[in-house]
């Protein structure tokens, strides 16, 4: 990876980070961080790995409807430490809501109310994950993080974000590189 005064040559949007242990923050420690923007202004992410203190029932209490049965137990999940009073939803397909980020022709991120009444129709075969606050670094600030060893960058795995447990991400995410969380060891490098 190269960079010259801040310009970044390469985008980490579709990506996941997964934290090293170079990371001692308590909310990015053990983290697995989906990208949807990065690009010369800074990133911007969530992690997909650690539940919040609210469940999904809050997410439905929210616009006054009963809880639909397939996240009757399911967690929303702590995004990040950036306004963690919003939601956001990060689902396949992309569909047409009103406030939507396309990653990609099969991954959007949105913030509005409308894509949320979806989630009621058990046949409409949406895969998505729902978090309270993001994550946000200022232009160079990844970079110079990636440059620390802090994180480990891959490209975005659906089946990882979106078939697997919240608690299996982490090792999942390693384990596509062929590491066990085990042997990450202090001062890890990355290619």
């Amino acid at each position: 990876m190269s960079r010259e005064t801040n310009k970044i040559t390469y985008s980490l949007s579709d990506h996941f980070l997964i934290a090293t242990p170079q990371i001692n923050d308590p909310y990015f420690s053990n983290s697995v961080v989906y990208i949807f923007e990065h690009n010369q202004n800074g990133a911007m992410g969530v992690i997909i790995n650690k539940p919040s203190p609210l469940k999904m029932e809050h997410l439905f209490k929210a616009i006054e409807k009963e809880t639909p049965k397939q996240f009757e137990e399911s967690w929303l999940l702590l995004g990040g430490p950036v306004q963690i009073d919003r939601g956001f939803l990060i689902h396949t397909p992309v569909g047409n809501w009103q406030s939507s980020l396309l990653i990609n022709d099969n991954i959007a991120v949105t913030t509005s109310k409308d894509v949320i009444e979806s989630l009621f129709d058990e046949q409409s075969m949406m895969k998505s994950l729902a978090t309270i606050g993001y994550s946000a670094w200022t232009e160079g600030q990844l970079e110079s993080e990636m440059d620390e060893n802090a994180w480990i960058a891959i490209p975005a795995n659906q089946k990882i974000m979106f078939d697997l447990p919240y608690h299996q991400r982490y090792e999942a995410a390693l384990g596509s590189l062929g590491i066990k969380a085990r042997d990450i060891m202090a001062g890890v490098g990355h290619a």
